[in-house]
């Protein structure tokens, strides 16, 4: 087997696998001996019929394409391993026949590969440094939530419906006067003000008193997962059996012990407060370091074969189908109830998957350039960082480690000391 490989257009190379006719018939007979199990000829048993009798059957192509796989699956692998330092592939090749001969076979790869990046500068900008300042109406609201999570709740008497109380009611809906599956119920709990019902159904509640019944109509939405129902006006025939209201904790030292552990008020706050300062320099410094990036994808060129960004696209589609999943809902349920095409949800990542790609492409070549590395003392004592915080020592915790850990470590320390380089060699500025 003999190779060539070509630079080709849009961040692609041009391999071309030469196969002598020695080869090409050891691929027909190892594809012979492979697949003459498939083929049934009279007089002879399955995968028994000799190689040319087959042929002679089904036609003398019915081994080439057999053959062909053979020849570029255990060929393709090595090349890519022997050019490795000349490219990398970054997505699977279209392949086709140049030439299919008795004396030989030529097959023609092509295959897009990770693009040249040329960055005009990535020194000497100046960019947007971002903080974020912890008001005390965060720390507030904060403290409302952990109310709001210990409220009580209470049965509620002498007073109409609110919004925010649970009521209990029974319903009944029908459209055009005939009843519809999935329109009725008894003893209901629902929370008013939470848009779990259809729009105007919650409101129409509000101001009901216990034991009285109403007609509630509404109109179901023109995306309504019932095709039968949308755009439907309805009426739900509605009994208020009881209301429950919340109600909260005071606040006093003993909640605060109780529910979070802190001794008072006050030590509270101060946990909150650094808990979401630390939460604000963590969006700081995201914010800072997609600004960065930005300002010097500004000043660079990069031909991103497709491959790289559908890629992304699967990641980014992904992360949301498993957001999807703890609410307890499946992506193909979604995009029927939303009417949307899988292709056309994915369009929807397109230039957020080209942004993401061209920033890695980004990072990995400055890296490079700068010959940026994570030395061996700087992964043990992030190591023992970690092993520290579980109360294990580093060597009792480096041995439930996999690999994968060490890479993901090894990686953090290289990306975190490319930022501390970017930001000490441009110009930072920060907003008044």
């Amino acid at each position: 087997m003999k190779y060539t490989t070509k630079a080709a257009e849009k961040s692609t190379v041009k391999i071309t696998i030469k196969f002598d006719g020695e080869e090409w018939k050891a691929a027909q007979n190892s594809a012979y001996l492979k697949t003459r199990g498939r083929y049934k000829v009279n007089g002879f048993r399955p995968g028994k019929a000799p190689k040319n009798v087959i042929e002679n059957v089904y036609g003398k192509g019915v081994f080439m394409e057999d053959a062909l796989n053979l020849l570029f699956s255990e060929n393709y692998g090595t090349i890519l391993d022997k050019e490795a330092e000349k490219f990398t592939v970054v997505g699977e090749p279209e392949v086709s026949i140049d030439k299919l001969e008795d004396d030989g076979v030529t097959l023609v790869a092509i295959a897009p590969v990770k693009p040249e990046v040329k960055i005009s500068a990535y020194k000497g900008i100046k960019i947007k440094e971002f903080a974020y300042t912890v008001k005390d109406e965060e720390v507030d609201a904060e403290i409302e939530r952990l109310l709001e999570r210990n409220a009580r709740k209470v049965p509620v008497e002498g007073r109409a419906a609110e919004n925010g109380d649970i009521v209990n009611i029974d319903f009944v809906g029908t459209v055009d006067g005939v009843k519809f599956d999935g329109g009725e119920a008894e003893g209901f709990d629902l929370t008013l003000g939470s848009g779990q019902f259809i729009p105007g159904f919650e409101d129409q509640v509000v101001g009901m008193n216990i034991g009285e019944k109403k007609d509630v109509n509404v109109t179901f939405p023109e995306n309504y997962q019932a095709e039968n129902l949308k755009g439907k006006p309805a009426v739900f025939a509605v009994t208020l059996n009881g209301i429950q209201g919340k109600e909260k904790p005071e606040l006093t030292d003993a909640f605060i012990k109780e529910a979070t552990g802190s001794e008072t008020i006050e030590a509270y706050k101060a946990k909150t407060l650094e808990k979401l300062q630390k939460q604000a320099e963590r969006r700081a410094n995201d914010a800072t370091e997609n600004s960065i990036l930005e300002a010097i994808a500004a000043n660079t060129e990069a031909e991103i074969p497709q491959a790289m960004i559908e890629r992304e696209i699967d990641g980014l589609v992904q992360k949301f189908e498993y957001q999807l999943m703890y609410q307890g809902l499946k992506l193909n349920d979604y995009l029927e109830f939303l009417k949307i095409s899988n292709e056309d949800f994915r369009k929807n990542y397109e230039e957020q998957a080209k942004k993401n790609v061209l920033n890695q492409l980004i990072i990995s070549q400055i890296i490079k350039e700068e010959n940026i590395e994570a030395t061996e003392e700087e992964l043990d004592a992030k190591i023992a960082e970690q092993a520290a915080s579980v109360e294990k020592s580093a060597e009792e915790y480096k041995k439930t480690m996999d690999p994968r850990q060490v890479d993901y470590i090894r990686s953090d320390i290289i990306i975190t000391k490319l930022f501390k380089m970017l930001k000490e060699s441009n110009e930072m500025y920060k907003e008044d």
